[in-house]
């Protein structure tokens, strides 16, 4: 790979090249496009002082390492359609879950309504309250006892 002047000549290269940019956007966007200007040239000394300079040249290098891997790999090929396919299939039964969703959304059956209201007091037994009264007499005018 590079050696450490290699790394410190590319980081001035980007340095300067960030210092003209930043002249040309204040010139033509004024203050926040100079704040904006020398907030990107800062960033290539800050990569090369925290050493993620050199991961970011590591990432691009294995990402053209796999990506070459893909073209020249019928094997690849096999593990894209595969991961596709399992997209798909999510996919399918996410919509086949939701077709089988009750329509209204959380309506609530006749015998959950009943179920809701506590234990089972037998036909014909008082209402424990007024509330429950008023509960029952609904579920009787739907015809639901």
């Amino acid at each position: 790979m590079l050696d450490d002047a290699a790394w410190l000549a590319l980081t001035a290269v980007l340095t300067v090249l960030g210092v003209l940019w930043t002249v040309r956007a204040a010139r033509r966007g004024g203050t926040p496009a100079a704040l904006r200007g020398v907030a990107i040239t800062l960033i290539p000394p800050a990569a090369l002082l925290t050493g993620t300079l050199r991961l970011g040249t590591r990432v691009v290098d294995a990402t053209v390492d796999w990506a070459t891997g893909i073209v020249f790999n019928p094997l690849m090929w096999v593990g894209i359609s595969l991961a596709g396919l399992s997209a798909l299939l999510f996919v399918v039964s996410s919509r086949m879950t939701a077709r089988r969703a009750p329509a209204g959304g959380g309506a609530v059956t006749a015998k959950q309504a009943t179920q809701e209201l506590g234990p089972s007091r037998g036909r014909g037994a008082p209402a424990i309250d007024d509330d429950l009264a008023d509960i029952e007499a609904l579920l009787k005018k739907r015809g639901i006892t």
